[in-house]
């Protein structure tokens, strides 16, 4: 039977041994928005798919970048240890735009299934997965530029730099304001 098809109107979850915070959630959609299960999934999976535009174009647009960089004429003036870096950041960057696309094709696998809440399950560890890893391609490409520009002590204090920003951005201030409503 479809999980999403035993839920009630009140919002409660098919399995009441369960207590995942999504009781609480789904009363809260209820109430404020009068919002059923299943809508509230359709709305989820309709911001998520908002988020990942932004986070595809980028990806995309750096991984086209970075594939066409060997093919450039001082390509092979980069000594060993950049074209390390340049490697380990193309891959994080493929995998990166693996994970962001996941989603789509999840998607279409589920099509007509009534699988939403799989779909957006999972659709939400790909796209925390992506971005970490699209992070991590970003701090390869930073060091490897200031690197080939200024030298290697730089590109590890601009990657280091990028770390502080990434981590305060992506991870500290989302941390903080999600402990604010919990407290709050």
């Amino acid at each position: 039977m479809d999980p999403e098809r035993t839920e009630t109107r009140s919002g409660s979850h098919p399995d009441p041994r369960v207590d995942d915070g999504r009781d609480e959630d789904a009363a809260w959609n209820l109430r404020e928005r009068r919002e059923t299960p299943t809508e509230r999934l359709d709305r989820n999976w309709a911001d998520l798919l908002q988020e990942l535009r932004v986070s595809q174009t980028g990806v995309q647009l750096l991984t086209g970048l970075l594939l066409t960089v060997p093919f450039q004429s001082r390509f092979g003036d980069i000594l060993p240890h950049q074209r390390v870096v340049y490697l380990v950041t193309t891959a994080l960057s493929v995998v990166a735009t693996g994970l962001l696309i996941a989603p789509v094709m999840l998607h279409r696998m589920l099509f007509r299934l009534h699988g939403r809440r799989p779909l957006v399950a999972a659709s939400q560890r790909f796209a925390i997965a992506g971005l970490a890893t699209l992070g991590l391609a970003v701090l390869g490409v930073v060091e490897l530029i200031f690197d080939v520009v200024l030298g290697w002590v730089a590109g590890v204090i601009a990657a280091v730099a990028a770390l502080v920003l990434l981590g305060v951005l992506w991870g500290l201030v989302p941390a903080l304001v999600r402990r604010r409503l919990h407290e709050g």
